[in-house]
């Protein structure tokens, strides 16, 4: 059976991406046989070696906010933010019934290296449009949502942080339903999901989101794609739970303060458009999105865009992105006035704690350069300089800030992917 992941065209040819795309993706699709033989069984892998440096010790500069840590304060260079091995089994019972099952290995938030079950689902190819698929799906939000995790399958280091940042949960249990249509020239995908997140990131802490529904279509017409989605979820977050119950010990106005901010039972919504007009030679990605929870996580919108040339086995690029904060930075918090010294002291520190809170939602530029090299069909070298600016006294997408971080301040950031496939 021949290896899909393997394209037998030269590295320049227009089309050696959306081959690799293609073959990368196997979202749900298992190999056809020659003579129709099932069960047919496929297999896939594919990994990152990366390593980044950061110039600023004040922080870490990270590739996920559900990291742990970075490049910059915790290590000078780091090696957990883009570095990661996964694999993926597809069976196909018939020509109608199929299953995936995709693991993957990275740094995970407490440090620890887990193996995570990404995608595990059931397909069901009701007809040659219409699908149905029951499990874990990948959040089909962002242009790159099917292969995120699969850094061969993109031009740069990793995708954007100022726009894939504000979705960083790529999966969901659930189901979706993708009818596949034609109007003239241009290929349309409507596709519908509805679902479940549960993310642990330490024994005690976890997001949740729940009744996540929404819908994306994707149009296709020769060399351009574009993609519309739109989606909605009821958001439990308890990383600083413990702050906003420090808030409702002061009665009515420290209550108000906490249901305002605390993330219980939140509804988000989100809205993303992205392009992408490939012919070849070249190409040019755009997207946007906005995400909108009404607590300390705010109302943020990010936007990037990245053009490269491909010359032989090189493609160099360059991108733009930045995302900011359409919700307020800062809150005065419990009023001192008239508390006893020890209960303003308290006070004092929540309010505090609460606008450091507030600053830890992102707003930041970010001026990337970098060169792929397709050395052989199955690797690719990449290369990266980001030249990113936290901005309006937030910290940005950097994390574990130390006290002498200061916002506004430029970080330059180096990094090196080898990616591959097998």
């Amino acid at each position: 059976m021949q290896n899909p992941t393997k394209p037998s065209l030269p590295l320049n040819a227009p089309a050696l991406h959306a081959i690799a795309l293609a073959a990368l993706l196997l979202a749900g699709s298992g190999a056809h046989a020659a003579d129709d033989v099932y069960p047919a069984l496929s297999f896939s892998g594919f990994g990152s070696l990366g390593v980044v440096h950061s110039d600023y010790d004040q922080a870490d500069f990270t590739s996920n906010i559900l990291k742990g840590d970075g490049a910059g304060g915790s290590h000078n260079w780091a090696a957990n933010l883009d570095s990661r091995l996964g694999g993926q089994l597809g069976v196909k019972f018939d020509k109608q019934w199929s299953a995936v099952v995709q693991l993957g290995v990275e740094q995970r938030y407490d440090s620890s290296y887990r193996p995570q079950v990404e995608w595990a689902n059931v397909k069901y190819q009701a007809t040659p449009d219409l699908a149905l698929r029951v499990g874990r799906i990948a959040l089909p939000i962002f242009l790159a949502a099917d292969y995120r995790k699969i850094g061969y399958a993109y031009p740069w280091a990793r995708t954007p942080n100022e726009v894939y940042g504000g979705v960083p949960i790529t999966n969901s249990d659930g189901a979706d339903i993708a009818y596949r249509w034609q109007a003239g020239r241009v290929k349309h995908t409507t596709q519908a999901f509805f679902g479940r997140t549960d993310v642990y990131l330490t024994k005690t802490t976890n997001v949740k989101a729940r009744h996540l529904a929404g819908i994306t279509h994707t149009a296709e017409w020769g060399p351009a794609t574009v993609r519309v989605s739109a989606f909605t979820t009821v958001l439990d977050l308890n990383i600083v739970r413990e702050l906003f119950d420090g808030f409702r010990k002061f009665g009515p106005a420290g209550a108000t303060i906490a249901d305002k901010y605390d993330v219980v039972d939140k509804r988000t919504s989100g809205f993303a458009v992205g392009l992408n007009y490939d012919p070849g030679k070249w190409f040019l990605m755009a997207e946007a999105g906005r995400i909108s929870t009404p607590a300390f996580l705010g109302d943020t919108l990010g936007m990037y865009a990245s053009a490269g040339y491909r010359s032989g086995n090189f493609t160099p690029y360059l991108s733009y992105s930045q995302n900011r904060v359409l919700s307020q930075l800062s809150d005065p918090g419990l009023p001192l006035a008239g508390l006893p010294p020890p209960y303003a002291y308290a006070a004092a520190q929540l309010n505090g704690n609460l606008n450091v809170l507030l600053t830890s939602i992102s707003s930041q530029t970010n001026l990337a350069a970098g060169v792929r090299w397709d050395f052989r069909p199955d690797m690719a070298l990449k290369l990266q300089y980001e030249h990113l600016t936290p901005r309006d006294g937030t910290r940005g997408t950097l994390i574990n800030t130390l006290p002498g971080f200061v916002s506004g301040r430029s970080v330059n950031v180096t990094s090196a992917v080898l990616d591959f496939v097998f």
